[in-house]
């Protein structure tokens, strides 16, 4: 078995820049991508509110130029995937894709996060081209357009009051007859002008052309199916944390995201560090994650020459 002093979990803006500190520190770190190197961010088209890019940037360009710097550093980059993880004692032990390969010193977790979508053929379909579940990272493309926001919790009732600044007029589809959002987010909503609740709604299907989305089939707890004519279609429902392979040793907050020590990336065990949206339930940005991927490569460094 493979013994290596830092091993990084996940291939988006966290583990990417764990991986250009800790190579640049001299801890020859092995990273493994996962099932989707990039993360999250490739769900998106262009990134407008990445540092250093006046005219944004195409987000597999991003993902891209992170891991080549990563790579250029002296990160050990590879595809794989970690299918079993045991931290219960020193050297910590992974298999990849399902084989016993890997031993190490220190390892940090940026796995990441999975949005929750609706399972829909068309929303698939059209992801990317008007179906999007952040709205802080593609609100900016429908100013002065219509949109509609999915679910009745304080994210969704965050996201359509943060589109409500940018778009003409933002429909809410809950499902049921009241929000599940706090009373001080529901208050924010019910005071936005433009914004239009549909009580006892379900998407049926999410419409459009060759072009992207065109609008939303709904349905009615009564039966009535009807469509309404939008230019992006937001899916704010949830966030499953990728923390799974870790939860036996790993303490995790109600919701599965993984607990930090503060403003640090130390978790409860000794050595296992983690950053990025596996541990953010806030935030969830592509610059915060690279953030914390700084932190975790620095505190990995103390921890290994301590």
């Amino acid at each position: 078995m493979e013994k290596v002093r830092l091993l990084i979990i996940g291939g988006g803006p966290a583990g990417y820049t764990a991986a250009i500190y800790a190579s640049r520190a001299g801890l020859s770190p092995v990273l493994y991508e996962g099932p989707e190197p990039g993360g999250q961010l490739t769900t998106t088209t262009v990134v407008e509110n990445y540092p250093g890019f006046a005219k944004g940037i195409d987000s597999i360009s991003l993902t891209g130029a992170m891991h080549d710097q990563a790579a250029a550093m002296g990160a050990d980059l590879r595809r794989g995937i970690v299918t079993r993880a045991d931290l219960s004692g020193k050297p910590f032990r992974f298999e990849i894709d399902g084989t016993p390969a890997v031993e190490a010193d220190a390892v940090i977790i940026a796995t990441g996060a999975i949005a929750k979508y609706l399972g829909l053929p068309s929303e698939h379909k059209y992801r990317g081209m008007g179906v999007s579940a952040c709205a802080t990272c593609d609100g900016f493309f429908y100013r002065k357009k219509d949109v509609a926001v999915v679910g009745g919790g304080d994210t969704a009732c965050e996201e359509a009051t943060y589109l409500a600044g940018l778009c003409r007029k933002v429909y809410m589809i809950v499902r049921r007859d009241v929000f599940r959002a706090s009373e001080a987010m529901q208050k924010r909503v019910f005071n936005t002008s433009n914004i239009e609740i549909l009580w006892n709604c379900n998407t049926q299907e999410v419409l459009g052309d060759a072009g992207g989305v065109t609008g939303v089939r709904l349905q009615r707890k009564d039966g009535e199916v009807f469509d309404i004519a939008v230019d992006g279609f937001f899916l704010a429902i949830g966030h499953h944390p990728n923390s799974d392979l870790f939860k036996e040793w790993v303490e995790t907050d109600g919701n599965g995201y993984i607990r930090t020590d503060g403003v640090s990336s130390h978790t409860n065990v000794e050595g296992v560090f983690a950053a990025g949206d596996v541990q953010d339930p806030h935030y969830r940005q592509a610059i915060t994650a690279a953030a914390s991927g700084c932190r975790a490569a620095l505190d990995a460094e103390k921890y290994l020459k301590k």
